[in-house]
């Protein structure tokens, strides 16, 4: 009997639902904080996963194959991303120019900094490349991770946890630095903190949450390019 219910607890449909009820837990305390910065739903989920598969003995592969369908619907959710970016597409005129080369020159930046400051640090040439990738959304920099040679579920905690601090402290810096333009506002935000900080954003602004958007995609797009090029030089 307690062989069929651990069987049962470990589970595809039992690991997804922990998975799902951490994350509505998130939400709920992320609503009666009054979405305060620190309260991301992502947190729970993540604590109720990990307990899952400590508690339960999972092996991490089977629970990201349990949690496929999650990972299937990040694809629609951020190209769902797009709509509030049509409805503020007049706000792109005269932005452009500006846009782009934020987006590039912050991705040189993110890359090589995480590789030289890891270098400093006396980290190995594996982990230089697994933090390469850090400012990428996360399924682009496990793919990256993985044809650099680096640690791809190492890529996936560096990306989501650079998401969850940048998510929090992105917005309080920007103020402090008095930028009040909303479109580089959620530009900065959507390029560092990928799908968490854009989502706290279009909470916040509908024209923040479109250009956080924006910047998600176009940052991920421009570290799938830049960092095979700079590998070349790096490593």
């Amino acid at each position: 009997m307690r062989d069929d219910l651990l069987d049962l607890a470990r589970s595809p449909l039992a690991l997804l639902l922990v998975t799902l009820v951490g994350y509505q837990a998130g939400r709920w305390l992320q609503a009666r904080t009054g979405g305060h910065a620190l309260a991301q739903p992502v947190l729970p989920a993540i604590g109720a996963a990990a307990l899952a598969i400590t508690v339960l003995d999972v092996d991490y592969a089977d629970y990201r194959s349990a949690t496929e369908l999650i990972a299937f619907w990040l694809g629609p959710a951020t190209v769902a991303l797009a709509i509030p970016l049509h409805r503020q597409a007049d706000r792109l005129k005269g932005f452009v120019v500006p846009l782009l080369v934020a987006i590039v020159a912050g991705a040189v930046t993110s890359i090589v900094t995480a590789v030289l400051i890891a270098r400093a640090l006396g980290a190995d040439e594996v982990l230089e490349k697994t933090l390469a990738t850090k400012a990428a959304t996360t399924p682009v920099a496990i793919a990256l991770t993985q044809s650099l040679g680096g640690i791809p579920p190492l890529a996936a905690v560096f990306a989501i946890g650079i998401g969850i601090v940048s998510a929090v402290i992105a917005p309080a810096t920007l103020n402090l630095l008095r930028i009040r333009d909303r479109r580089a506002r959620g530009l900065a935000v959507g390029a560092v903190s990928h799908g968490i900080g854009a989502s706290r954003m279009l909470r916040e602004d509908e024209t923040e949450g479109a250009f956080a958007g924006l910047g998600m995609g176009l940052s991920a797009l421009a570290i799938s390019l830049l960092v095979p090029l700079l590998a070349l030089v790096l490593f």
